[in-house]
């Protein structure tokens, strides 16, 4: 599903900013633009990323979750070693 692009005047933005994240909060991409040429661009914010460390500090006290040291490897070795995804562009 393509997002939808809004594009608006930084008067209008700045008119009524509430609006413009009204429109962003339902899932739009606003481009504010100066003489049609593109000024900014406002989108949601990505989601909030956790280290495994700050998802093991989360656990409970009593939790008997564990990380084993093959799984600490292969997370290691993921991260150390992935690239970016660049899927093909589909029309």
């Amino acid at each position: 599903m393509e997002k939808l692009v809004i594009r608006i005047s930084e008067a209008e933005a700045a008119g009524d900013f509430r609006a413009v994240l009204d429109r962003v909060r339902a899932g739009a991409e606003v481009v504010i633009e100066h003489d049609a040429q593109p000024v900014a661009v406002v989108h949601s914010a990505g989601p909030i990323r956790r280290s495994i460390s700050e998802c093991i500090a989360l656990l409970p006290a009593d939790s008997t979750a564990t990380i084993d040291p093959e799984f600490a490897k292969d997370v290691e070795d993921i991260l150390q070693n992935s690239k970016p995804w660049n899927p093909p562009a589909w029309e």
